[in-house]
């Protein structure tokens, strides 16, 4: 059984390698992008993304319309304060919006029970 490839799109070095050894310990395989060009690339072959909403290198919002017109299930990660912002990525297409202390606290773990959520059903257009 081959492990699911995760695009990961965080700009802060610190906040991407952590994100990336929760991804690895929950089973995936991350690939990593800092800019909307690299996510880009990290999204061929990609069933998941997570993005970074905090970014100042890329439009977060834009970020996770592409993972998701990409067919890629998105989580989106951002501050638990940053509400409007974290409504604009679910209204953008994310399957799930957590502050950054919900994966801080539990990152493996709720990106194992992530990964194995069934896919959403399409919605009739």
């Amino acid at each position: 059984m081959s492990r699911p490839r995760v695009a990961i799109l965080a700009q802060d070095l610190i906040w991407a390698d952590r994100l990336a050894r929760a991804v690895e310990a929950a089973g995936g395989e991350p690939a990593r992008a800092k800019t909307a060009p690299e996510l880009d690339r990290a999204l061929v072959c990609a069933e998941h993304a997570i993005v970074d909403l905090t970014a100042h290198s890329y439009d977060p919002i834009a970020a996770v319309e592409r993972a998701r017109s990409s067919g890629a299930r998105v989580l989106a990660v951002g501050q638990h304060d940053d509400l409007p912002l974290r409504k604009r990525a679910y209204a953008a297409g994310a399957d799930k919006v957590l502050a950054y202390r919900k994966l801080f606290d539990d990152g493996p773990g709720t990106i194992t029970r992530w990964l194995a959520d069934p896919v959403p059903a399409e919605t009739p257009s």
